[in-house]
């Protein structure tokens, strides 16, 4: 009896083992990049990685990337105007109506750069970077201008 006891005991101490090392492999989570050498981040801002989300494959990169911190946003505005230009990203436009919108792009990309409001006396920042390929249809066109 003292033998089945200790039998029963080890093939439920096996199998409980074995069912959490499945579990803890079955929880894997993406690899989040929460920051591109081409695309600067003002100092002062953390990054949100709970609630950010970045896929760069074969040369495609799509992110949604989330900071915050201690930050006026109109230095945070004329900080994107100088600095993006430096990594050869082009300011399209400026779209200002309670958040505000800078929306750059090169020649396959487009990067949005959303600014927020985000603490309770207007001394937080969110920062959101939406980045992506640009549509393969503008493309076409914008090359189709360039030719003729």
């Amino acid at each position: 009896m003292k033998f089945f006891t200790k039998f029963i005991f080890s093939c439920l101490l096996a199998t409980t083992l074995i069912g959490c090392s499945t579990v803890s492999d079955s929880r894997l989570e993406p690899q989040t990049i929460l920051k591109f050498s081409d695309i600067p981040i003002p100092a002062g801002l953390k990054p949100l990685p709970q609630t950010s989300y970045s896929f760069e494959n074969a040369g495609v990169r799509v992110a949604v990337l989330k900071y915050q911190g201690r930050a006026n946003i109109d230095q945070v505005i004329n900080f994107y105007k100088e600095q993006m230009p430096m990594y050869n990203w082009n300011l399209i436009n400026i779209i200002e109506y309670g958040q505000r919108l800078l929306n750059f792009e090169r020649e396959n990309e487009t990067c949005i750069i959303t600014l927020q409001i985000a603490g309770f006396w207007n001394e937080e920042a969110l920062v959101t970077i939406s980045l992506g390929p640009k549509s393969q249809n503008l493309a076409k066109k914008a090359k189709a201008a360039v030719v003729k």
